[in-house]
């Protein structure tokens, strides 16, 4: 006899409230126009099927009292210490609202407190003593490449041989997290370290060949290679793959280059992502005085 098949949670939102699939429909045609990850949609549309569920009615069909009380259970939820839950449903609740033009629901749903842990940076020695660790030159130049170009891993595994342009010193970043390209500043520094990697491993396409079946590097492939080198230094801090970038970006501020551009350099959509560099950035102290000492020249540091 055969066993069942077991309904997904959007399939059985569907089957209690069948008008919850022209919203499905409409959340996925939403997320292709504005070119958003399938991840986005699925994630979106399973937390609304959870609610869905649980009142057996559309989110706008729920009371605010009611969705609220909803919302602090989840919450208050222990075995969601993160609050991951609450969070994306918040997200996804929001989504709902704003796809039928209801913006004043979608603000009144709980804000979201931002997650206060500032980025761990690592300072110039400790990345001195980590890019002297690898004994692979493939290794050492990948994680160079990242810190010295500000990368995500994502987009270092998709960066082909032809995306590096050493005669106009550049970098071409193609479809980034938000479906843009970018041009990014090639070091000298770095271009040398990259075209004796060039030469010694001659890849093929890609500028980092690895083990997938395309021929790519993968993610996890490089987020090992930084925790392998990292045992072999002495730095303490708890840092990762990603921590490279936030250095990066720490680095740039600290050494004058402003946050619009820095934003830009980044790759990031909203100039609020960016200003979490300003709590780690160590500036030079300037003691409180007046413009118009310093226009005239009789200001002194």
């Amino acid at each position: 006899m055969k066993s069942k098949r077991s309904f997904t949670i959007v399939e059985r939102a569907i089957i209690l409230v069948p008008e919850f699939q022209s919203v499905v429909k409409r959340l996925s045609e939403q997320v292709t126009l504005r070119g958003q990850s399938k991840s986005t949609l699925n994630n979106y549309i399973r937390r609304i099927a959870l609610f869905v569920i649980h009142f057996e009615q559309l989110p706008d069909q729920v009371s605010e009292d009611e969705a609220n009380e909803y919302l602090v259970a989840l919450a208050r939820d222990p075995k969601s210490p993160s609050r991951s839950s609450f969070k994306h449903m918040v997200y996804g609740l929001r989504y709902y609202f704003r796809l039928l033009g209801m913006n004043k629901k979608a603000i009144a749903l709980p804000a979201l407190q931002g997650n206060t842990k500032l980025p761990v940076i690592l300072n110039r020695s400790e990345l001195k003593e980590l890019f002297a660790a690898p004994t692979l030159l493939k290794q050492r130049i990948v994680l160079t490449l990242i810190y010295s170009a500000g990368l995500r891993g994502l987009e270092v595994i998709n960066l082909k041989i032809s995306d590096v342009d050493f005669e106009r010193k550049t970098i071409h970043i193609r479809q980034t997290k938000y479906k843009k390209d970018r041009i990014l500043p090639l070091s000298p520094t770095m271009a040398i370290g990259l075209k004796k990697y060039l030469g010694a491993e001659n890849p093929h396409i890609w500028l980092f060949n690895g083990k997938q079946a395309n021929g790519q590097y993968s993610t996890r492939g490089i987020s090992w290679v930084m925790r392998e080198n990292l045992k072999k230094t002495a730095i303490a801090k708890k840092v990762n793959l990603h921590s490279l970038r936030h250095s990066y970006a720490t680095h740039l501020l600290e050494e004058g280059v402003n946050i619009v551009s820095l934003k830009e350099l980044l790759g990031h959509a909203q100039i609020t992502t960016t200003m979490i560099y300003l709590h780690v950035a160590q500036f030079e102290y300037v003691k409180p005085h007046s413009p118009l000492d310093t226009l005239y020249g009789r200001f002194k540091k």
